[in-house]
């Protein structure tokens, strides 16, 4: 049984809900801008990393923006050699997107920046709410997302 949490607590969840947010994507954006990737370009490379190749429309339906946003990121990440379309036998009118040997690299280095921000953010937990964190966190994605 679920007990509605009050306007207080909401409130309170809200404000840290926004802190978190505004300062992973100040983060992230820091660490983007070393490099010569936007942020969407850097989302599409981190999505085709962890999940392989993929065609148009699945590619902007986990970045959650419209196939012609992607579109237009993937011509960008062409442009700089970090992914390339390539057709397939079976249709070739589908276009599966890959990373390149530049973009795998890029993965692989960004998805270290997140894996130290994560292990930063753990520090300060003991394993027990790590656990407990974690499963919220599903919870939250699963419902939510």
């Amino acid at each position: 049984m679920s007990i509605e949490p009050t306007e207080q607590i909401l409130e309170e969840l809200t404000d840290e809900l926004l802190l978190f947010f505004n300062g992973f994507a100040s983060w992230e954006s820091s660490v983007i801008r070393a490099g010569d990737l936007t942020v969407s370009e850097a989302h599409a490379i981190e999505v085709l990393g962890q999940h392989g190749k993929m065609n148009m429309k699945s590619l902007a339906q986990k970045l959650g923006v419209t196939t012609g946003t992607t579109t237009v990121t993937v011509d960008r990440l062409e442009k700089k050699d970090y992914a390339r379309r390539e057709t397939i036998k079976e249709d070739r009118r589908v276009n599966l997107i890959v990373l390149t040997k530049k973009g795998e690299d890029a993965y692989q280095e960004h998805h270290q920046y997140h894996r130290r921000l994560t292990e930063q953010m753990a520090a300060d937990l003991s394993e027990d709410e790590i656990r407990q964190f974690l499963a919220v966190l599903k919870k939250i994605n699963s419902g939510t997302f």
